[in-house]
């Protein structure tokens, strides 16, 4: 392709990219170029774009020779740069070859180090180095790496001959191998290689262009397309390629490698915070094998390098504005930079940063409210474990995500999968994660880990998805095969075993420990969602159908209720038979009798939930699902009857179970969901209605008596027809003004309706000459504008998503093309009747960012949620607005 640049150089001291440019050289390439441009120590090398990632997807998995010939170019400016060329035997060149994707998926892809060696230039290597056993410690460490990433052999395979050869030398540590140690295994790795029928490749470039193709390989290899699925990043967006000079870590106990943070990423403290291993290399830190030091260590062991890092990690921070995550590596004394990129975080952490941000002048509160994502605040509204029971711990680690976590015990990745599917809580407990535990991890409720530190796989996959994790308890026994867990006292805990952890602690815990919620009335919590506030349009409302709810959702900082549902208030045992009877009833006396015992119940439960909403706003929605939901089920009849028959039951009882059975099968609808319900039960039975207009309205009544502040809206569901409306509307004021009369007082209120059917968006003008409020039923109308039965869906909509014909769930995300023009329709023909019609939304959608997003677009009011997702609606909001 003439003229364009698909390979980006960065070295002494400029770059072609910047930090800017993310899409095209990935996180990992935009920060190496824009750390080499503000001159920093960064090893020179190049960055092959993700747009190669595509064209190489899309030429049938091969480099076009245009392409190979800018990878050429950049190699031969490098190879000048430092005097050193790629398969040289004197001199040799040797390079990282490293994965980057515009979001960051940490180690989710491919990496391999040391790339350039061969049975010649590891001599040549030798010789420049005057260290045997670094050189042949780096040929070792790249044939491991290149048979398990490019030749697809397992790692551990090679992990198994280093043990025996630990053994049979009667050593501990890999540093303890001696030159000729190592030079044994590189034979036995070659051989083990040949033995599993694959070639180890001696020609460099050939290395070279196997790694690069392997890296983009790993765009879609199994844990990396798992990742991607639960974070919800798009496929399309390819990983860059940074092929990067190599600085060594290993070269001795004057070098070393590191990662770490700029600020705490579970709590969000401002420390300088991370981990290093001296004589190390990059891999041997976050693969959880040797447990590193804290970089506090560092400190005494290089003074001067600590505090150069210190200097060059704040320096980043406030360049970025944000929280960041570095890897370097010492070699001989020298500090070199690898890597920067905003640092992944627990909720707690990303909240604290965002108002300390916002103190220290870096950022404004509008960037603060767009740098805390939903999912952030979700994790901090998890339940924490009651101080009021005994705590007996077993086993101490580092506490590396935050969470409270109970569960039973399994090893591996699948199992918890497989047990979480039956609804059984896990704790995933394991020697170490690998990248390709990933859907265990996800399937779990909690993490613990034998090796590995804060900044280890476990550590930083289990802070990005906010799941609990005790890292690196290293006086417990990890027994994988066996499946037992041995702590320091010598108990031993099997699988399905229930523990418990503290992920803020570092504490494991026997058995399974009760939670209750936690305190978000004070603190960074409390503030940034004051923050939020400021700036958000759209008000927040809960969904609630019990005062315990409500003022749940209170202390969340819901506005008022948006959806009251009033059948789940007949499912409690002492009002069903009730129920029953007025659906058995063949008169309407009969049917009026029952609905009388019914109507203190349902007043009381109006006071309830209007004292606990004081001020604010309660939709009340009147009866909404199908009458047989309130019966049993046909089949359970059927049976039961048949039981009672076989045993010479009562007589008496059997007709009535048989007349019961009668009225079930006159009420069985073929598609309930389009059918007997919603308003079309309140025309069909006018007095269902009239029951409970005057329990709300009695309920309303009464409290204003009391000095509460009351503002109810009655709603009325599944209007297709203005009509339809129209004559609910008149049952309900002719009620009011009977109740008003009888209480001697007046109250203020609404009646609207759900926009749930097409019909009613398409022709919102004309029912808003009746409906003074409009809220969208998102859930049926999605079903009903789809034509997809809610509860039959779940057969084929996962298909739909694997195979692209749907991006996500309908159902979860609102369909902004389709059911989204429907909402904007209706909003637009009801104000265009009723000017100041106030708009909400109450389906599950109500919650879910951004589809909040889309109400605050498209003007509405108001959006309404479960208690659990109200701050959640109030950070969408806000972010909508700031954005």
């Amino acid at each position: 392709m003439e003229g364009k640049r698909y390979v980006y150089f960065f070295g002494n001291g400029h770059a072609d990219g910047n930090g800017n440019m993310k899409d095209l050289l990935g996180g990992k390439g935009a920060g190496l170029a824009e750390m080499t441009n503000v001159g920093l120590p960064v090893p020179p090398g190049f960055t092959i774009s993700t747009e190669v990632c595509a064209i190489y997807y899309g030429n049938d998995k091969n480099l076009p020779e245009y392409i190979i010939n800018e990878i050429e170019e950049s190699l031969s400016k490098l190879e000048s740069i430092l005097g050193q060329k790629l398969g040289d035997r004197e001199n040799p060149l040797l390079v990282s070859v490293r994965s980057g994707a515009k979001i960051s998926m940490p180690g989710m892809m491919d990496t391999i180090l040391n790339l350039g060696l061969n049975d010649e230039t590891v001599e040549g290597l030798k010789n420049l180095t005057s260290n045997s056993r670094f050189a042949y410690d780096c040929y070792r460490r790249f044939i491991q790496m290149f048979s398990d990433v490019v030749l697809g052999i397992d790692k551990s395979k090679f992990e198994r001959i280093i043990d025996r050869k630990k053994e049979e030398k009667g050593i501990k540590l890999d540093t303890e191998f001696t030159a000729e140690d190592l030079l044994e295994l590189i034979d036995e790795f070659k051989n083990f290689v040949k033995k599993e029928g694959k070639s180890f490749p001696q020609n460099v470039k050939e290395q070279l262009y196997m790694a690069i193709e392997a890296v983009f390989e790993s765009w879609n290899n199994q844990r990396a397309i798992e990742y991607r699925k639960i974070h919800k990043i798009p496929d399309d967006l390819g990983t860059a390629v940074n092929v990067q000079t190599m600085v060594f870590g290993n070269m001795g106990e004057d070098s070393g490698s590191g990662v770490g943070f700029t600020r705490n990423p579970s709590t969000g403290e401002k420390e300088f915070y991370g981990e290093f291993l001296p004589n190390a290399q990059g891999e041997d830190v976050v693969a959880g094998i040797r447990t590193p030091y804290k970089l506090d260590e560092l400190k005494k062991i290089m003074p001067e390098v600590y505090e150069q890092l210190k200097e060059i990690t704040e320096k980043l921070e406030r360049h970025y504005k944000d929280m960041q995550d570095f890897e370097f590596t010492i070699q001989r004394g020298k500090l070199y930079m690898l890597q920067t990129r905003t640092g992944k975080r627990t909720g707690q952490a990303a909240v604290r940063v965002a108002c300390d941000m916002v103190d220290e002048g870096l950022i404004t509160e509008q960037e603060a409210v767009l740098r805390v994502f939903p999912e952030y605040i979700d994790q901090l509204l998890h339940p924490v474990f009651d101080e009021n029971q005994e705590f007996k711990v077993i086993a101490k680690g580092l506490p590396a995500s935050p969470g409270a976590a109970s569960g039973k015990i399994v090893f591996f990745a699948d199992d918890a999968v497989e047990l979480a599917k039956n609804g059984e809580p896990v704790i995933l407990v394991r020697l170490e994660t690998s990248p390709d535990d990933i859907h265990g991890m996800k399937a779990s409720e909690g993490i613990l880990t034998a090796r590995g530190g804060m900044t280890s796989h476990a550590a930083v996959v289990a802070r990005g998805m906010g799941i609990p994790c005790v890292a690196g308890s290293s006086n417990i026994t990890v027994d994988e095969d066996e499946k037992v867990l041995i702590t320091p006292d010598g108990k031993k805990y099997r699988e399905g075993d229930y523990i418990s952890l503290d992920g803020g602690k570092g504490e494991v815990y026997e058995g399974f420990l009760k939670k209750r919620n936690p305190d978000l009335k004070s603190g960074y919590f409390k503030r940034f969602m004051d923050i939020c506030d400021k700036f958000r349009k759209l008000g927040v409302r809960t969904n609630a159908d019990v005062p315990e709810d409500a003022k749940l959702a209170r202390e969340f900082g819901a506005e008022g209720i948006g959806l009251c549902r009033t059948e789940h208030m007949f499912f409690a045992p002492e009002r069903l038979p009730h129920v029953q009877a007025m659906i058995l009833a063949e008169t309407k006396e009969e049917r009026e009798k029952q609905l009388e015992k019914l109507l203190p119940m349902q007043r009381e439960d109006f006071i309830g939930i209007f004292k606990a909403m004081d001020g604010y706003p309660v939709t009340i929605r009147t009866l909404d699902p199908p009458l047989h939901e309130f019966l049993p089920k046909r089949e359970e009849l059927m049976v039961e009857i048949a039981v009672m028959k076989e045993r010479g039951e009562d007589e008496n009882k059997i007709n009535e179970k048989e007349k019961l059975l009668s009225r079930v099968e006159e009420l069985h609808e073929m598609n309930p969901m389009l059918g007997h319900r919603g308003c079309r039960l309140g025309i069909t039975y006018p007095e269902i209605t009239k029951m409970q207009a005057r329990a709300i309205l009695e309920a309303a009544c009464i409290c204003k008596k009391e000095g509460i502040d009351v503002k109810p809206e009655i709603m009325i569901p599944l209007v297709g027809k203005v009509e339809e409306l129209k004559a609910q509307k008149e049952v309900v004021l002719e009620v009011a003004e009977d109740v008003f009369k009888e209480q001697g007082v007046d109250v203020k209120f609404l009646i609207g309706t759900m926009i749930e059917i097409p019909r009613a968006a398409l022709t919102a003008d004309e029912i808003a000459k009746e409906a003074e409020f409009f809220s969208f039923g998102t859930n049926d109308l999605t079903q009903t504008t789809f034509g997809y039965s809610r509860d039959d869906a779940g057969k084929f909509i996962k298909i739909y998503l694997e195979k692209g014909i749907l991006k996500e769930d309908p159902f979860a995300v609102l369909d902004v093309d389709g059911v989204g023009k429907l909402i904007k329709i209706g909003i637009e023909k009801g104000r265009y009747t009723r000017e100041n019609l106030k708009v909400g939304i109450c389906g599950e959608h109500g919650g879910e960012p951004s589809s909040v997003e889309f109400c605050h677009r498209v003007g509405m009011n108001y959006v309404s949620c479960s208690p659990y997702r109200v701050p959640i609606a109030r950070l969408a909001a806000a972010q909508a607005a700031v954005k």
